[in-house]
């Protein structure tokens, strides 16, 4: 698996490292909605492999409130939270006991001999990177991950009331394979589909320009809302659902389940 012995050099810059309390509960709540399967996998190499929250900030909270979440779908679960900042895990490992870890690392993950990843979630961690960073991160982080596992990675506010993520599954060859893009929102800052526009992650996040793709989405999702804007007296929810239906009436192959836009999770699938 070409680990990294935990003596090298983290790779990578500390983020900022602010956070609050459930910042992150919506992408847990996605993950739990979108394969929750994948955290209950036993099969093979599966049967003791971890999730890893990676640059978790200055406390080990959001590492330990997906603890509590992830592990009502599997209570084996090992869990490892990796910081970049040696005074952050310090300070979390106090928090740690034989299903829970906390290691100093980078993108080079601090994993023991034998030890494989089902998920990653890394949040607002990439975005401090240039635009060039991002596909040697990902390629790094793509060595740990079992085949058929997943990452999770893009950015949120501050409180977490939004968040756009890449959704990004290894491959048997190795490779990442960018299988969704997800937009999330509780609605309590109310829905403007151009809130969404500065939180996209570092692959898409200059590329809001003519000719490119995700420019496109935007436009075509701008239309859909302004389409359907009576529906908003009826609440942002139902707006919400009924632009995303719009949207995939224009052709997007954005996921109409219930399950996902009542919620608030917009699903492109790519």
């Amino acid at each position: 698996m070409g680990h990294g012995r935990t003596s090298k050099k983290p790779e990578g810059h500390p983020t900022r490292g602010k956070t609050a309390a459930n910042r992150l509960r919506r992408a847990d709540n996605f993950i739990l909605l979108y394969e929750p399967s994948l955290l209950s996998r036993t099969d093979g190499c599966f049967a003791d492999s971890l999730f890893v929250d990676l640059g978790y900030g200055f406390d080990a909270r959001t590492t330990l409130e997906s603890a509590a979440r992830f592990r009502r779908a599997n209570p084996n679960l090992k869990i490892l939270g990796v910081e970049i900042d040696k005074e952050r895990v310090e300070a979390a490992c106090p928090f740690a006991d034989d299903k829970t870890f906390f290691r100093l690392g980078g993108f080079n993950l601090p994993l023991h001999a034998g030890e494989h990843v089902r998920l990653i979630r890394a949040f607002n961690v990439l975005r401090q990177y240039e635009e060039q960073d991002f596909a040697p991160a990902y390629e790094r982080l793509a060595q740990y991950v079992l085949p058929g596992g997943l990452m999770i990675e893009g950015t949120s506010t501050p409180f977490g009331q939004m968040w756009a993520a890449n959704i990004v599954r290894k491959m048997e060859s190795g490779k990442w394979n960018l299988e969704a893009l997800v937009f999330s929102t509780n609605f309590h800052l109310g829905f403007d589909v151009e809130e969404f526009q500065t939180i996209l992650p570092k692959n898409l996040i200059h590329r809001v320009v003519k000719g490119e793709a995700i420019h496109d989405f935007f436009e075509a999702w701008k239309r859909s809302a302004k389409e359907t804007s009576s529906v908003k007296t009826f609440g942002a929810k139902r707006w919400f659902s009924a632009a995303a239906e719009a949207l995939a009436g224009k052709g997007y192959k954005v996921n109409v389940q219930r399950k996902f836009l009542a919620r608030g999770y917009l699903v492109w699938d790519l």
